[in-house]
């Protein structure tokens, strides 16, 4: 496993001392959180905690978190999309928001429902 950078060392630290904070229900600021990481034995550059309560005094915590890593929406799947060259341009067209005209799918209202393969058999697990 490779080392991580002082510079990412110093991002961690910071960050976890913004989750205790958070987690303690504590405002979270720059002084609260050199406090943390000076308790941890770590020393950080001074401009990482200054930058994570610039970053963090307005936004809600909670939801970066439940949110982490959907940084967009997922590309749509395009009805009748081939394998070949043609289906390109749509797929460039699928990466747009599901809400722009996207038509609902449709299913048959004739469609019987299937029976499970023990009913055809014709005999039950104790006869």
């Amino acid at each position: 496993m490779p080392e991580i950078t002082p510079a990412q060392k110093d991002e961690l630290a910071c960050t976890y001392a913004a989750l205790i904070l958070h987690d303690d229900g504590a405002a979270i600021s720059a002084e609260k959180i050199k406090k943390i990481t000076k308790a941890a034995g770590i020393t950080v550059q001074p401009f990482w905690p200054n930058l994570f309560e610039r970053v963090l005094k307005d936004r809600n915590l909670d939801d970066l978190i439940l949110n982490a890593g959907g940084s967009g929406s997922a590309p749509v799947a395009v009805a009748g999309a081939t394998s070949n060259s043609a289906s390109a341009p749509a797929a460039k067209e699928s990466s747009k928001p599901a809400d722009t005209k996207a038509e609902p799918e449709k299913k048959p209202k004739d469609e019987e429902p299937e029976e499970s393969e023990d009913e055809d058999m014709g005999f039950g697990l104790f006869d």
